[in-house]
């Protein structure tokens, strides 16, 4: 399976945790939630269904169609079928949500871990925002390197490029910074009782988002951060 399979199912398991779904009502739910889908097809996601399904990942039922669908193919049924998760598949995606190898701090795996930290364990998302700060750190290391050694053979343009790259690692590392402080903090929270937690702004274990004094966080989907 290459790793913009696995991404999408991982997607797909996801949002079907939350309620049963039509292809249609799923595939709207990763363009407008999950920006790493935001460009992809019909013809990318029934495959994707068809392998869930026939790995008892998932299962169809008939029910009636969205009502801001497009008019199903004449003869077709794809428009009806509901999409449903079974308990191997909450189970299986579960698993998925534990997972934090390297191939969690990549851009786009990354992007659809993040959307489902709601889900997500408190200690499973501290690894992966910090190990996606080293993955990062290690990258803008690289960059002020290359960097220092190409710029008097670059042209303005070019180097005004480079500039930007580095400043938007560098943000996404100032984020994933507020982001680690903030977890930390609700976990000291817990572990100092609930007359502490009472004098101090609570994250529960599916919340540790903090608060941001200015809109310039980047969005993890968005490749310009990455």
């Amino acid at each position: 399976m290459s790793r913009r399979s696995g991404i999408l199912e991982f997607a797909v398991l996801g949002l079907l945790r939350e309620s049963p779904m039509h292809g249609y009502e799923l595939r709207k739910r990763l363009n407008t939630s999950l920006g790493v889908f935001r460009a992809f097809s019909y013809g990318t996601l029934y495959p994707c269904l068809k392998t869930l399904v026939a790995n008892g990942w998932l299962i169809e039922e008939s029910g009636p169609g969205p009502a801001d669908a497009p008019a199903a193919p004449l003869g077709g049924r794809r428009a009806k079928i509901v999409y449903r998760l079974t308990a191997e598949g909450k189970e299986h995606f579960e698993d998925l949500l534990a997972q934090t190898g390297p191939d969690a701090y990549e851009d786009e795996t990354f992007a659809a871990r993040f959307a489902f930290f709601g889900q997500t364990s408190r200690d499973v998302r501290m690894r992966v925002l910090e190990g996606r700060r080293s993955r990062l750190e290690e990258r803008l290391e690289k960059m002020r390197l290359s960097f220092a050694r190409t710029r008097e053979r670059l042209d303005d343009y070019t180097l005004e490029l480079q500039r930007h790259g580095m400043e938007s690692v560098e943000r996404e590392v100032r984020w994933l910074n507020e982001l680690i402080e903030s977890e930390r903090a609700g976990r000291d929270q817990r572990r100092s009782g609930p007359e502490s937690a009472a004098q101090q702004d609570t994250s529960g274990e599916t919340g540790g988002l903090p608060r941001h004094r200015d809109s310039t966080r980047p969005d993890p989907s968005d490749d310009t951060a990455m």
